[in-house]
Order: structure tokens, then sequence, then C-alpha cells
């Protein structure tokens, strides 16, 4: 019972974190905003008045929700496949999907070429981008799934996914070769990754994908904690693996596939917000984890963008490398203070 309630507590404190952080996440940018402007537009949206008014609903507030999204699909998913592969090492893309979208968008940005003016203008927006990343990852999705129906072993799903997460990467360093020095500079900027650049009718498409793909990883609670037990152990309390392991797939490709279209391959938070989350929690029950990494991995999220505005400045740090640059460091040292690894 004292350790239900030391969880509620934790959820309440992590909630009023999220809370704190996302208010500050509005404030920070470029143009300085007073509190109380923050304010009246969040209760007053139909208040579109001001400057400031309108910088705040149609940038600011989207992006903040788009770091919390992000931030809570990368951990979910990362949680996901560690638990799948019994592998603190996985993270969400180790299937492969961020390689996909990758390879999408090489060959719409480097092939630009092949295709002449308004065509080419038109396939290099942010729709076409984003509908070129989106289907790089279904069709490495399609691959793994048609795998995983004729493996049973589930660490070979696994080396395939890295396998083909190697050959897109081979494919993109070849056009990169060849391509010119603005395609390659487009390309490297998508890869910083963004949460900026999302409009209120694109956020909400992201929104729908991403609460299917929570939905999924909510019903697999069960099964995740099941294999934490072994694959066989599962299956003698009639567990279906390959239906498991099927759900399992789908929900980290919704959640890590649409992050990467909507934001870009955003690296670390699926690895580490897993792994950091167990530590201080200290359980593996995945009805406790999976809202607790929703919530580390929004905070993780905030933060890191919070930081990547620098403050008063017209310039941003790209947030790939923000998220590493905070997370790693303190994933290191917890880890050393707890001399190990929870799974």
């Amino acid at each position: 019972m004292s350790n239900n309630k030391t969880y509620h507590l934790q959820f309440v404190m992590l909630s009023l974190l999220v809370l704190v952080l996302f208010v500050v996440n509005i404030s920070l940018g470029s143009v300085h905003i007073a509190f109380d402007t923050i304010l009246s537009s969040l209760f007053d949206f139909n208040d579109e008045g001001s400057t400031q008014t309108y910088i705040i609903q149609h940038y600011r507030l989207p992006k903040a929700i788009t770091a919390i999204l992000v931030g809570a699909g990368l951990g979910i998913s990362g949680m996901l496949m560690q638990t799948l592969f019994r592998n603190p090492l996985a993270g969400p893309f180790v299937l492969g999907l961020s390689s996909g979208a990758s390879l999408g968008v090489a060959l719409l940005i480097m092939g630009s070429g092949l295709f002449g003016g308004i065509l080419a203008t038109t396939l290099l927006s942010y729709w076409g981008i984003t509908a070129a990343a989106a289907i790089g990852c279904f069709a490495v999705l399609l691959l793994v799934v048609s795998v995983a129906n004729k493996v049973r072993d589930t660490m070979a799903i696994l080396i395939i996914g890295l396998m083909f997460g190697s050959l897109t990467a081979a494919f993109v360093s070849v056009m990169a070769y060849f391509s010119s020095a603005e395609q390659l500079q487009k390309y490297v900027f998508w890869s910083y990754g963004s949460l900026g650049d999302l409009s209120w009718n694109e956020l909400a498409l992201f929104t729908v994908v991403f609460l299917i793909g929570l939905l999924l990883s909510i019903l697999s609670i069960k099964s995740l904690n099941s294999l934490l037990l072994g694959e066989n152990y599962a299956q003698s309390l009639g567990l279906k693996i390959k239906r498991s392991r099927f759900i399992i797939i789908i929900a980290t490709s919704l959640l890590a596939g649409s992050i990467t279209a909507f934001a870009g391959p955003i690296a670390f938070v699926g690895l580490a917000v897993p792994h950091l989350t167990r530590q201080i929690f200290n359980t593996t029950d995945h009805k406790i984890l999976l809202p607790a990494i929703a919530l580390y991995g929004a905070i993780l999220m905030l933060l890191c963008d919070s930081i990547a505005q620098i403050p008063f400045s017209q310039y941003t740090l790209p947030i790939n490398a923000v998220t590493s640059l905070v997370g790693a460091p303190v994933v290191i040292w917890l880890l050393v203070k707890k001399r190990k690894m929870m799974f």
C-alpha cells in the first residue's frame, strides 16, 4: 500500500513538473512575452488581437505540445522494444524504421533534380517530406512484419531490423555522395530534427496516430509483463507470442514512425528514458512504467527544447544534439550511482 501511495505522489509531482515546463517552454523564444499574456493566450484561444498572442497560439503552443507527444512516444516505443527483445540497448528505431524514413526523405530531396519546376517545389514542401518519411518508414515496417510472421526467434527479428537499417543507410550514403551541396544541406537540416514545424492541422493528424499507438501499447501491458519472464514461460501462461509480438511492433511503428515523419529522427530519448524511469521507480511492472515513461519523456523533451531555444536569441540549436548533450550525462550518472541496470 505504501508503494502505491509513493507511486501516486510521484505521478502527481511529475505531472506538475510537465505543466511547469510546458509554460516555461512557451515563454522562451526570440520575442519576450509576459507571463500574463501567456495565460490569457492559453485560456482565451479566440483572442488573436496582438502579435504576441499569435506567436503563442500558432507557433509556441503547437511546438510545446509536439515536444510532449514526441518525448512520450519515443520513451514508450523504446520501452516496447527493450522488453520485446530483452535488450537494454534496443531503442525505438532498432527495427530500421528511422532509416527507412531517412531513405524516403533522401530519395525525395536528393532526387528532386529529376522533377521539374512546380512539381519539384510541391514535392519538397513540408507535406511532401513528411509523406516521403512516412512511406519509407511504412515500407520497412511491411518488410519487418513479413519477416516476423516467418521467424520464430525474436532475436532474429532484431538482427534483421538492424540489417535493414544498414542497407538503407548505405543507399543514403551513396545518394549523398552524388548530390549537390544544396540538396545535402537540406537533408542534413532535416536529420537534425525539429519540433516547431507543425501547424494545428498537422499536429491533429500526428496526435491521432500517436493515440492509436498509445492504445495498442496499453493493450500490450499484460503481454509485456509476461515477456519479462522469457518467451517460453510467457507461452506456458497462455500468451500468443506471434500475436503479441505483432501488436508490439505495430505500436512501436506508429509511435516512432509518426514522430520521425513529423519531427525528424530524434535520437537518444527512446533509449535512455526507459532506463531512467526503471532506476527511479525501481519497478519492472509495465502498468506503472508506461505512464511514468510517458511523463519522463515529455519532461526531457520540454527541457531539451527549452535549452535549444537559447532564450532571447533568434538562434535555435538542433534538438538532436541537445537531447544527447543533456540526457546522456544524467543517465550515466544514475547508472553509476545505482551500480545495477534493472531489466
